[in-house]
């Protein structure tokens, strides 16, 4: 679930392995890009962190993130 702190949306996924975190990441990298709104995001092996905040509104949470938030979320139930 997505939570709203420090002006940012933040939600932690954690896969079986690296290939699939890798794959999820290819697939928000994607979207993300067919959007024109690229997240804040680390991996670790199997565990993918996201924050999610739109930059030219002055780092805050717009719409913009909660719209790429429930795509990703999509991308999980696929």
């Amino acid at each position: 679930m997505w939570q709203e702190t420090n002006n940012k949306l933040y939600r932690a996924f954690e896969f079986k392995n690296f290939a699939e975190a890798f794959a999820f990441m290819t697939r928000v990298a994607l979207l993300a890009e067919k959007m024109n709104h690229h997240p804040t995001w680390t991996n670790t092996w199997n565990k993918v962190e996201i924050w999610l905040s739109t930059h030219d509104a002055g780092d805050k949470v717009t719409n913009k993130d909660k719209t790429l938030a429930g795509a990703i979320d999509l991308i999980l139930k696929a």
